[in-house]
């Protein structure tokens, strides 16, 4: 099993945690991932950890799809991997409608047709057996469409990719796990419990028929992410993951649109999950954060005593070993546990 570090995006200023970064990639960590949401975006510093490291490959997860053209994101990928010697990740997401109507000032559109025909075109562009076209319902190459001058061409990329550019996409609903299982090299669902791969088998199967050329799971990264936090007190090691597990189950959307809830109730607690969303809803998050199952967050992330961490981290390790997880990507910047988790899995 790999691992991997996430770095995240900034607050109020910009900050990279380049030495728990360095120090991962000391340990053997494969990868570190950056992510955008309205503040920071996630190319800039991805491009700035490649500049300053020398094994560790460097991912964005994600950077938002409708905030770039398709050929713009290859451009930047190919940018990347060249500079870097094949150390970058194209990791992608739709995110979300308030971001991307209400941030990008353009339709949120259908994520799962973009996700493919962004990738498609992609892929297109890093092969360059010829001019990129494509056909598709939200991506024209030439475009056409409304207020075309009609001069578009057809083209190749000036620049030759010597170097390989996985595409990971971020997923967690069946038809988007489905397409990404189909078009991309790797998944990242934002938390798995490892014993639950069945949630995700059926669309993942769905999506390697489609891709045909037999893909199997051993073409196809599963990379969830895992807080690790360390600590005598498991309760108080919790208490940051209640409030990210509550803002997403509870928050993360519309009450009839929310993926977060719905995958909450797909991994079985499903009265947990209109219980959180309606203390959320409702104004009373810490209601909502008290009302997070401790069962969830125990079966998704990593907390406790070092001992406890390292009798946990037999459940990922067994679920590596079917394939059914092949990365970890760890919300984690202390050094010690860094380390406990690399010594135990690497």
């Amino acid at each position: 099993m790999k691992l991997g570090l996430i770095s995240g995006y900034s607050g109020a200023r910009m900050s990279i945690p380049i030495d728990a970064i360095k120090h991962a990639e000391s340990l053997g960590y494969e990868s570190v991932w950056t992510a955008e949401a309205y503040g920071s975006d996630a190319v800039t510093p991805a491009a700035w950890i490649l500049a300053q490291t020398e094994k560790i490959k460097a991912g964005t997860a994600i950077m938002q799809m409708p905030a770039r053209t398709p050929a713009m994101a290859a451009m930047t990928a190919m940018s990347l991997a060249e500079l870097s010697g094949g150390r970058f990740i194209c990791g992608l997401g739709a995110s979300g409608p308030q971001v991307v109507e209400g941030w990008h000032g353009v339709p949120y559109g259908k994520p799962v047709t973009r996700l493919k025909e962004y990738i498609q075109i992609m892929k297109q562009i890093f092969a360059r057996e010829a001019p990129a076209t494509f056909d598709g319902k939200m991506y024209q190459l030439p475009y056409t469409g409304e207020g075309a001058t009609g001069l578009g061409k057809p083209l190749k990329s000036i620049m030759h990719l010597h170097e390989e550019v996985p595409i990971y996409a971020a997923t967690i609903t069946p038809a988007g796990v489905a397409a990404a299982a189909e078009v991309a090299d790797g998944f990242f669902p934002v938390w798995m419990d490892p014993e639950q791969y069945h949630v995700f088998d059926e669309p993942i199967q769905k999506g390697f028929a489609a891709a045909g050329n037999n893909k199997d799971l051993t073409q196809f990264d599963i990379a969830p992410f895992v807080t690790v936090i360390m600590g005598d007190d498991v309760e108080q090691c919790m208490m940051p993951i209640r409030g990210s597990m509550a803002l997403y189950i509870g928050g993360m959307g519309a009450r009839d649109k929310n993926f977060y809830n719905d995958y909450a109730k797909r991994l079985g607690f499903e009265e947990a999950a209109v219980k959180i969303q309606d203390l959320y809803l409702a104004g009373k998050k810490d209601e909502a954060m008290a009302a997070v199952p401790a069962e969830l967050i125990d079966a998704c992330h990593l907390v406790g005593p070092a001992d406890r961490i390292r009798d946990r981290l037999q459940r990922w390790m067994e679920a590596g070993n079917k394939g059914q997880v092949s990365s970890m990507l760890l919300g984690c910047q202390d050094p010690k546990a860094l380390a406990l988790v690399a010594e135990t899995v690497l």
